[in-house]
């Protein structure tokens, strides 16, 4: 069902929990995301708190539980976007959950204030991006979603901000911990996404870092050299710098 069904049948139902648990999608490689927007849509303050306070002992990771604290860190995304500024730092504890789906969330959640206000939006992955480096994970998955950056000063902001990101990898000493390995897959798209949105000088920025004998940095710009909608925005560009990044 899409999202709009799923709203009528939470509408008929006085409580959710057996449905959300039955429909969640886990254990399983993909959550019901349908679902989980209609409870965000639909949902109160009160049950968005219950249920992110669902934590991992409770609800490890790919279990229905995990599903219901997904809903509620999404559902406070619905607040923050309506005004409720309060609810940043819940959200940003969130963002260092040991489970992935609940991260995603997060990020989820951070990008429903940015369909509604994106100068908000980057003002937080500003904040976020001197953060733990889980934190940091968030603020780029969060502005580095196509939809979000078709202004150029909104796509010129994000890639300042995966810009002050990337810099501090090499101050890194823990490069294999679990919260460092996320930021690296998350930078390993998101630099893509920002410089396909303009490339005019999201390229000359990810130049700069393709000439980084930091092996993290040069495996991150690698993956985004990877990645089809680089390749759409500058084909030729992406050949040499594969080149410049093997020799």
């Amino acid at each position: 069902m899409n999202r709009d069904a799923w709203q009528a049948r939470l509408r008929q139902l006085p409580a959710w929990d057996e449905l959300l648990l039955a429909e969640s999608g886990l254990p399983g490689p993909r959550g019901n995301l349908e679902l989980m927007a209609a409870v965000a849509a639909e949902g109160d303050e009160a049950t968005f708190h219950r249920y992110a306070a669902i934590d991992a002992m409770a609800a490890p990771t790919n279990t229905p539980g995990e599903f219901l604290a997904c809903c509620g860190v999404l559902g406070l995304g619905r607040l923050l976007a309506e005004g409720r500024e309060d609810l940043l730092p819940g959200l940003r504890d969130h963002a260092s959950d040991v489970r992935w789906r609940v991260r995603e969330a997060v990020a989820m959640a951070l990008q429903t204030l940015g369909d509604t206000d994106m100068e908000r939006l980057l003002r937080v992955a500003r904040d976020w991006s001197t953060g733990m480096p889980l934190e940091q994970r968030a603020a780029a998955a969060a502005v580095c979603e196509p939809r979000l950056l078709r202004r150029a000063d909104d796509a010129r902001a994000t890639i300042a901000i995966l810009d002050a990101i990337t810099a501090t990898i090499p101050a890194r000493a823990e490069r294999r911990d679990v919260g460092f390995l996320a930021l690296r897959k998350g930078l390993g798209y998101a630099w893509s996404v920002a410089a396909a949105a303009l490339p005019a000088e999201g390229l000359p920025a990810m130049d700069r870092w393709l000439a980084s004998r930091d092996d993290d940095i040069r495996w991150i710009m690698r993956q985004n050299l990877g990645k089809a909608r680089l390749v759409r925005a500058d084909a030729a560009w992406v050949q040499r710098a594969r080149v410049a990044l093997d020799s």
